[in-house]
């Protein structure tokens, strides 16, 4: 299935409030900016406030800065905090980091896994109950089609990278625990009779700068000739994740991301695929963020 959609077609999104992670640039950036040109309030979730406020100062809308570093559990804290007693209507776990090399969080954890994966976790389940029921409320992951290289089983219970470090490969087993994470989310939240609903997209092979730092230097080469070939602009790949955070018609079971055509500018809904739906795994994984995190939710509730 797929639809023609472009940001014209966007609901109005006035007075719907949306936390965007990763707001400063690329794919963030875009969903950020037509959003708040759309009627949200858009709240920047960023590790650099700084470079955040020269990124608002060119948006049209009703945007602000906070700072939050998804390596940080703290940081997490921290900003769910300073959001007081504010609702929200829609959180994008869009941030997402590439590695080079093994490097560790202030709780022990490699720094992938933590950015990608267990702070999203932790900031999706400390701002749950933030979330307004009659407004469309939904939380986006954002992976990657990426997912599809990982054949067999990986160690999820490894959250240090312990052993031999692959920086591509570590990217990759944290794009498969993003849609563990969207679709076990939304089972919890359906169990729970939540009007919460979760949803994943991707954008394709989207040029957003990421790529420039992915891996080794033969990773990035290899990239970089692909993204020649198929890759489109960060506008283009931004639609599926504004079409999955604003439109009635998105789905929990299904990828929205664009055509690996360039000229298909429609948002697909593809199926997805092992090892990205496994509902065991997932239910492991979920169990191994909890005690990660220390942020426990939706835990006794599984269909």
């Amino acid at each position: 299935m797929a639809l023609t959609w472009t940001v014209d077609d966007m609901p109005d999104q006035t007075g719907r409030t949306v936390v965007v992670t990763g707001a400063t640039s690329g794919l963030g950036r875009i969903a950020a900016a037509r959003l708040a040109e759309a009627g949200a309030t858009v709240l920047m979730a960023v590790r650099d406030t700084a470079k955040g406020e020269r990124v608002r100062a060119q948006m049209r809308g009703d945007v602000e800065v906070y700072r939050v570093d998804l390596a940080d559990l703290g940081s997490i804290r921290m900003f769910a905090e300073s959001l007081g007693s504010r609702r929200i209507d829609v959180l994008i776990n869009n941030a997402g980091l590439p590695a080079r090399e093994r490097e560790l969080t202030p709780e022990g954890y490699e720094r992938v896994i933590a950015t990608n994966h267990l702070g999203p976790f932790a900031l999706t389940g400390l701002l749950l109950n933030r979330f307004r029921p009659n407004r469309l409320p939904r939380v986006v992951t954002v992976g990657s089609n990426f997912y599809r290289q990982v054949r067999s089983g990986t160690d999820d219970e490894n959250l240090t990278a312990a052993g031999s470090f692959q920086p591509l490969r570590q990217y990759v087993r944290s794009k498969v625990s993003n849609l563990l994470f969207a679709q076990e989310l939304d089972r919890r939240l359906r169990a729970e009779g939540s009007p919460i609903r979760s949803f994943a997209a991707h954008p394709g092979m989207a040029w957003t700068g990421m790529q420039e730092n992915l891996g080794s230097v033969a990773e990035r080469v290899f990239v970089a000739a692909l993204g020649a070939l198929v890759a489109r602009s960060a506008e283009a790949g931004a639609l599926p994740i504004l079409f999955a955070a604003t439109d009635p018609r998105a789905r929990a079971d299904a990828f929205h991301g664009p055509s690996q055509r360039k000229w298909d500018k429609r948002v697909h809904f593809s199926a997805i695929v092992a090892p990205g739906n496994d509902p065991e795994r997932a239910a492991r994984q979920w169990a191994i963020a909890e005690a990660a995190t220390g942020v426990h939710y939706l835990s006794g509730v599984r269909p």
